[in-house]
């Protein structure tokens, strides 16, 4: 009678999830890889062609420069994460510090109610942009279309018809102007270098967006919204809620920097605005975010942003016609796209 035959053991089955992830292979697998290397090489480049760019007041010029365009990419980005567009947050801003300007004017009130005002105002906004992309099925594009056209128009018709011009009447003589100011526009004084407030905003909105996606159920919900939103109704990502959610992200930004936009100047012209959100969008896809949505980072958008201000900031100092600035901001865009779909190949190749 012959011995019986030990059956063959299976392999066992590690799971993907406890597998030792390799430093760079991590690195390779965050989407704001290329554009940190891109900002290097701006960097350097303005850092060779102009004298005056490594002075520490340009430093805080740079900032500054990035950080308006910044407060709302982060928001923008989150919005492209979750598979969506606003072609409105351009003007947005601008409509913000003009129902601010013009309530607190027309009402004599203290200028903190004009701002609380248009801060339930752009919220509704942000809301209306959900609301109908939720309810109606059109693409992102065509509503957010819809939305910048009737915003262009309600800014310099009802701007017209209070004030008699294309401008706001001045409200620096007005109860809490200053104290807005400070919030808002103000400037910070370190080691002899003026660094306005915008950047401490900017910095928060990416550390709140970075936290949301990386820490959150929320977060959770955008990438998964982003990727396949049928797919996440089905497994019980409230898909409206989060998409009504970003577009509140984005109105709030749009707030922040109307009252920006207010507090530094006095006065709004009502045709501001316009082209910004393309700005906006191109710092995102800098950063890393796929047009298709589902990738992404916040800290992504906040490199493309810091791209931008060098470009912008070191095309003067060295003292070059600013015309070409279109024209960076383009190729920028273009080797951006480029180098990230390279190195996402690279990233899915050693997975």
């Amino acid at each position: 009678m012959s011995g019986s035959t030990a059956a063959p053991e299976k392999p066992t089955r590690v799971d993907e999830r406890l597998v030792r992830t390799s430093a760079l292979r991590k690195l390779l697998g965050r989407p704001e890889l290329g554009s940190v290397v891109g900002a290097a090489a701006v960097f350097l480049f303005f850092a060779i062609v102009a004298d005056s760019f490594l002075q520490a007041s340009s430093f805080g010029t740079v900032l500054y420069a990035a950080s308006v365009l910044g407060i709302m990419a982060a928001p923008v980005a989150l919005l492209m994460i979750g598979g969506e567009f606003d072609l409105s947050a351009g003007v947005m801003v601008t409509s913000s510090a003009l129902i601010s300007s013009m309530f607190s004017y027309q009402m004599t009130a203290n200028v903190w109610v004009g701002v609380f005002v248009s801060l339930l105002a752009t919220l509704a906004i942000g809301a209306f942009n959900g609301f109908m992309l939720t309810r109606t099925r059109l693409p992102s594009f065509i509503i957010t279309l819809g939305t910048f056209l009737m915003l262009t128009g309600l800014n310099l018709g009802f701007t017209k018809l209070i004030s008699g011009t294309v401008s706001t009447k001045a409200i620096g003589d007005m109860e809490g102007f200053e104290s807005a100011r400070t919030l808002f526009a103000s400037t910070l004084t370190l080691g002899g270098v003026e660094f306005k407030v915008t950047i401490l905003w900017w910095a928060a909105l990416v550390a709140i967006a970075t936290w949301i996606l990386l820490r959150t159920r929320f977060g959770n919900w955008i990438f998964a919204v982003g990727g396949e939103a049928d797919a996440a109704r089905a497994v019980g990502v409230p898909v409206i809620r989060t998409k009504i959610g970003l577009y509140l992200g984005v109105a709030f930004a749009a707030w922040v920097s109307g009252q920006h936009l207010l507090f530094s100047y006095d006065v709004v012209q009502s045709g501001e605005g316009v082209g910004n959100e393309l700005t906006y969008i191109i710092a995102a896809v800098i950063g890393g975010c796929l047009i298709t949505g589902g990738y992404g980072s916040a800290i992504g958008s906040a490199v493309g942003a810091f791209i931008f201000g060098m470009t912008s900031k070191g095309i003067v100092y060295a003292e070059w016609n600013p015309d070409w600035f279109k024209f960076f901001l383009g190729a920028m865009l273009l080797l951006a796209t480029l180098l990230n779909a390279w190195v996402r190949k690279r990233a899915e190749a050693t997975s």
